[in-house]
């Protein structure tokens, strides 16, 4: 199978390197291989000027099925004023006139309220994938959602209404849900960014970073390398029970696995030692120890109990903990108070491999020496090497995380999206798949994208890819 396209550097943005989408040919063609688009448009073929830059915070990382109450979803500033109906000086929006045989897709994204950093950030990749990837005839029409379901559910059926032949977005589940029913009502096909597999399904497709496809992804390399007993740790909210539910299905999948613990904290506690202890198994191994010492010490005449006691002085239990990795479903805050109770409580991080998940993705998180080592999932940082450096040049800030998500979506859609805009099921679901800036990608036929994922071993300065994300996919297999 012929190499995916390399970064290709266009003449109209100096110094910026752009890795263009791989796809397969049409189904006409009957052939098994990737063509190659050869990068941007050259000056003079986009449909619009360099992007406008709009100041953005990097938030939140991969692996969303989160509410936007939640503290990893938070995000400071962009608050946007939305116009009010009754208000006397109130200018309804001019719809535009419609030209025949331009594709409309329309992007759905909190730009007001609580996420609108995020969701800002995503409009400003959309807007860089336009610039790179659009032809003079395709209209990008952004709209609002606010962030909350009935939001989202308005923004569907102005974009509808507005010609939209093709959704992206929205950014969370519940939006999705509530877009779903104008879309599926009109025959628009949405590519939502959220992860939440569960509501993908007729004509409606997401694209968000799995939590469980990295949770199988790390522990198949683990159970590669010799682990066996496995135990969870995570929150007892949407996110952890959905790490726990791919842990209990990964585990039929390896020979000889256990899940041998399982261990879950309320996300609003401030103290977790007592969650930490118990999955330690503390208090017994503490237990052992002593008495032990108390046998050895009643041996006085004996020069070795002497020394197995003087051995003993050092250590906190006796005996180690039930399993050979613990998978830890948080990141943030909450990851580095977890982290740094594990050795407290005697959890050796040298006899214990710790895993993690996407929301590991992060700089910074081997300040915690107890997560030194550790290994996590998620996709290949080179791929989207030059997208965060030309973000960051054009924009002046780092993107978020999420927002490779939009560029991708967008670059899709200008891609193949033609005059009448609607893109059929047989492109999206092409089993051979597309490069994007997060790596290989594919639909299935159920709406969920696959990714292929690297495994990243956390160091002091840096994380390292330490086993390669797969550059092409297996046959889907019913």
């Amino acid at each position: 199978m012929p190499r995916l396209p390399s970064i290709l550097k266009p003449k109209i943005v100096p110094l910026l390197a752009v890795l263009a989408l791989a796809l397969t040919l049409s189904a006409c063609e009957k052939r098994q291989q990737f063509s190659t688009i050869f990068g941007p448009r050259q000056a003079g073929q986009g449909t619009a000027p360099p992007p406008t830059p709009v100041p953005t915070a990097p938030e939140a990382g991969p692996g969303m099925v989160l509410p936007p109450g939640d503290p990893a979803l938070q995000a400071p500033g962009v608050q946007a004023d939305i116009p009010n109906p009754e208000d006397e000086n109130f200018v309804p929006p001019a719809i535009p006139r419609m030209e025949a045989g331009v594709p409309r897709v329309a992007i759905l994204l909190p730009l007001s309220g609580q996420n609108a950093a995020i969701g800002t950030a995503l409009l400003n990749a959309a807007q860089l994938a336009l610039f790179h990837f659009a032809d003079r005839k395709f209209e990008l029409l952004p709209h609002d959602t606010r962030g909350t379901a009935e939001g989202a559910a308005d923004a569907a059926r102005f974009a509808i209404s507005d010609g939209a032949s093709l959704i992206l977005g929205p950014l969370f589940n519940f939006e999705v849900e509530a877009v779903a029913p104008a879309a599926r009502a009109a025959g628009v096909k949405v590519i939502g960014f959220t992860s939440d597999k569960r509501v993908a399904r007729d004509g409606v497709y997401v694209m968000g970073f799995r939590p469980d496809e990295q949770v199988e992804r790390v522990m198949r390399y683990a159970y590669g390398r010799g682990v066996r007993r496995f135990a969870f740790l995570g929150p007892e909210d949407t996110y952890g029970l959905t790490i726990r539910d791919a842990m209990q299905a990964a585990i039929p999948q390896l020979a000889g696995a256990e899940l041998v613990q399982v261990a879950m904290y309320d996300p609003n506690a401030h103290d977790f030692a007592p969650i930490v202890r118990r999955l330690a198994e503390y208090d017994g191994r503490r237990a052992n120890l002593l008495e032990q010492k108390k046998e050895l010490a009643a041996q006085k005449d004996d020069e070795a109990a002497k020394a197995a006691l003087r051995r003993l002085e050092t250590q906190q239990t006796a005996g180690d903990v039930p399993f050979d990795a613990l998978l830890i479903a948080d990141g943030g805050k909450r990851l580095e108070a977890l982290a740094a109770l594990l050795p407290y409580y005697d959890i050796d991080p040298k006899r214990t491999r710790m895993l993690g998940t996407g929301l590991w993705d992060t700089p910074g998180i081997g300040k915690e020496p107890a997560l030194l080592g550790a290994w996590y999932a998620a996709p290949s940082p080179g791929a989207r090497a030059a997208f965060e450096k030309q973000y960051a040049e054009i924009y002046g800030a780092a993107p978020s995380r999420l927002a490779t998500l939009a560029y991708d979506a967008t670059a899709l859609a200008a891609l193949f999206a033609p005059a009448q805009g609607l893109i059929d099921e047989a492109t999206l679901t092409s089993p051979q798949g597309f490069a994007g800036r997060d790596g290989v990608f594919r639909f299935l036929p159920d709406g969920v994208a696959e990714r292929g994922l690297s495994v990243h071993q956390v160091n002091a300065n840096a994380s390292t890819e330490i086993s390669a994300a797969p550059t092409t996919f297996a046959p889907v297999t019913n």
